[in-house]
């Protein structure tokens, strides 16, 4: 990965940006698409939209969503712990002992999430995994009034887990779902503005997708596109416990995922496959039976149909401060994109069974 392609990926997915509160992610994504879209705007509901070649021919749109799970502020008690209900979807086992940030007015504000330890744990508690209402955010304030210094109702929470290298060119990070789509599609127009396709781009980052797809929905409504390629990330079933007849066989590092099912057009899905046969791309395929819980949910049935297609990056424990991906798999994935829409041409159907 080139140094300055580097430098925003750590940017983007270290930047909080809960549903709702995606601001700091969006301004690093318009501060890095500048330098090679045409133009850049956003929407009225927080959607980034870098635009190449506008008035080009078919309209494609890429997204990737740069929202992340995360918490919300909902009771400051007189001892002043922060009780928390959650942005996104959450295992209540994964909080427990977490240090975390509130995203306070000030700044970003170090606690943790605190619960009874073990040794003080009734015999049927410790047999049950806590609810997210009986845990709290200890920040060390002492009482509500100091709390309240800091800290309003409604301020977000995340994860204290940053970008990390590992070992064989995999990294950890609590935010590549999906911050890591929002490189991925700006990365794909990257490498479209060095040589302009026919066909206009608009590479979306998305918000509020993991609270009901809420900016692809509007966003793919505004833009109208006739084929748009989400990008998110999909369960690897390389790890213990996963189960490969329920999920496929999905590898990190063995290159990006394109789905089929009935989420995705047929014409979209064979041109992924083509395209990454000739250009020597690694690549695995899913299967999905109906909708894939993701931006080509919205984008398949926005107005009257969109061709959609899905790339995903095989990831270990989603919903998590440790996911983990290979870094090459993000990199093909942006290439795949790129290649695909440099095949396309104002007169191609993609209108199934002809």
């Amino acid at each position: 990965m080139r140094p300055e392609s580097l430098e925003f990926f750590r940017a983007i997915v270290n930047a909080p940006s809960p549903s709702g509160y995606e601001y700091r992610a969006a301004e690093i994504y318009r501060r890095y698409t500048r330098e090679f879209a045409d133009e850049v705007t956003t929407d009225v509901m927080g959607n980034v939209i870098a635009a190449l070649n506008p008035s080009g021919k078919p309209r494609v749109m890429f997204a990737g969503h740069m929202d992340e799970i995360g918490f919300i502020v909902r009771y400051i008690s007189d001892e002043g712990f922060l009780y928390f209900g959650p942005i996104g979807g959450h295992d209540s086992v994964i909080p427990v002992g977490q240090r975390v940030y509130v995203h306070t007015a000030s700044g970003p504000l170090p606690g943790v999430i605190g619960r009874k330890p073990i040794h003080l744990l009734e015999e049927d508690e410790r047999n049950k995994a806590p609810k997210l209402h009986e845990l709290w955010v200890d920040i060390g304030a002492g009482s509500k009034a100091a709390a309240e210094e800091k800290v309003r109702i409604g301020d977000p929470i995340t994860f204290a887990a940053e970008f990390t290298p590992l070992m064989n060119g995999f990294a950890t990070a609590r935010g590549f779902d999906n911050k890591m789509g929002s490189f991925i599609v700006a990365e794909a127009l990257r490498l479209l503005s060095e040589s302009r396709p026919a066909a206009a781009v608009f590479a979306v980052a998305t918000v509020q997708e993991e609270i009901g797809l809420r900016g692809a929905r509007t966003s793919a409504y505004g833009l109208d596109p006739q084929v748009g390629i989400a990008v998110d990330v999909t369960h690897a079933s390389d790890y213990p416990g996963v189960d490969k007849k329920r999920v496929g066989e999905i590898v990190p590092g063995k290159g990006p995922v394109i789905c089929r099912g009935a989420n995705i057009n047929p014409r979209v899905f064979e041109l992924l496959v083509q395209t990454a046969q000739e250009e020597g791309i690694p690549y695995q395929i899913e299967a999905i039976g109906g909708g894939t819980g993701t931006d080509a949910n919205a984008m398949q049935i926005s107005r009257a149909g969109m061709a959609t297609g899905l790339v995903s990056v095989a990831l270990r424990y989603m919903h998590t401060p440790c996911e983990l991906l290979a870094l090459d798999d993000v990199e093909n994935a942006a290439r795949l994109l790129a290649a695909f829409t440099r095949r396309l041409t104002p007169d191609m159907s993609f209108v199934p069974g002809t």
